[in-house]
């Protein structure tokens, strides 16, 4: 099979292409490496995929926000399906660079849709977010709960995405599906993300910024079992059918919750970090995050009974996973 994989030197869309060339696929790579973080760290990701998949990966490095430029440089390449997982990312900083949010998250989303149609895509796999909760107290987070009160402008976007992808499997029967992602964490993750920023701290021997003094709770998925639903996901395009799926559409669109389905207490992943790294941490505990949530937690039922999806990574085994990929790669 080949795939288009936007964000492909993106933490998830690495790990995702990495697992469509083990398993023989070719892969179709697009991303701007962009310098929200490190480059050179996306740039590594690329140097594997290269390696390990020689002439079945392509990459090119453009922007999904560029209709015209992506179209061309698609034009002399194939592929049956597509997981979109470009997207700007973090809470945080769409309070300051809202902008780019816009460009990457909608705009880029549409281009894809766009794309997908006109090439007559058999699915498109996209990144939704559980950030698109908000801050609903029900919880687990099941797809069928209410998602129109976003905390922040990414959450927002992604909210976005969804309900343009809805209107595209309605009118014109595209089969898609979107990924309601928790707390993603393992080896290549990202720099912004909490589990780095701890560990980096930690063997500079600073204190670690804890938010809402330590009572935030996330539903943290390893990045195998994200993977793995990925998979899953792409290989079972929605059917249409006219009955109503995941998320509650009747066109050939499904919306899943990919989580651990476990909400741990922040509290206990920095004593994991603790024992992984052998430091002792020194807390900076502050208030609440603007555009922040207290707790995640997944209802993965849907994806469950539709794909048999099951996590199998607990975060006593893959903090510790984490922390020895974080030594190996900083050469600590």
């Amino acid at each position: 099979m080949q795939v288009l994989v936007t964000g492909a030197a993106g933490f998830i869309g690495f790990h995702v292409a990495r697992a469509l060339l083990a398993r023989g696929d070719s892969v179709v790579g697009v991303d701007n490496c962009n310098d929200y973080y490190e480059p050179a760290l996306k740039q590594a990701r690329l140097a594997v995929l290269h390696e390990e998949g020689g002439a079945r990966f392509t990459f090119l490095a453009h922007d999904i926000a560029d209709h015209a430029g992506l179209v061309a440089a698609l034009a002399p390449h194939g592929f049956e399906r597509i997981v979109h997982l470009a997207a700007q990312a973090g809470v945080r900083y769409s309070i300051q660079n809202p902008h780019a949010y816009v460009q990457s998250n909608l705009v880029g989303h549409v281009n894809l849709l766009e794309i997908a149609r006109q090439r007559g895509t058999a699915h498109m796999v996209y990144a939704s977010s559980s950030s698109v909760y908000g801050g609903n107290s029900k919880v687990p987070f099941a797809v069928e709960d209410r998602a129109d009160h976003p905390v922040s402008l990414y959450a927002a976007t992604k909210r976005a995405d969804e309900l343009m992808s809805e209107a595209y499997a309605h009118l014109y029967r595209l089969p898609l599906t979107g990924l309601r992602f928790f707390t993603v964490y393992g080896p290549w993750g990202r720099p912004d993300m909490m589990l780095w920023i701890f560990a980096q701290k930690l063997y500079a021997g600073e204190a670690l910024p804890v938010f809402n003094h330590g009572e935030m709770f996330r539903d943290f998925t390893y990045i195998d079992d994200i993977v793995a639903g990925v998979l899953a996901s792409l290989d079972h395009a929605p059917p249409d059918d006219g009955q109503e799926k995941a998320g509650g559409s009747k066109a050939p669109h499904r919306l899943y919750n990919i989580g651990n389905h476990r909400s741990e207490h922040l509290m206990k992943v920095i004593g994991l970090l603790e024992q992984a790294t052998g430091i002792a941490a020194r807390l900076d505990l502050q208030p609440m995050q603007a555009g922040d949530v207290p707790r995640t937690y997944a209802d993965i039922e849907a994806i469950a009974a539709d794909l048999g999806y099951q996590p199998t990574t607990a975060i006593e085994a893959g903090v510790p996973r984490f922390v020895e990929w974080y030594r190996q790669y900083h050469r600590l």
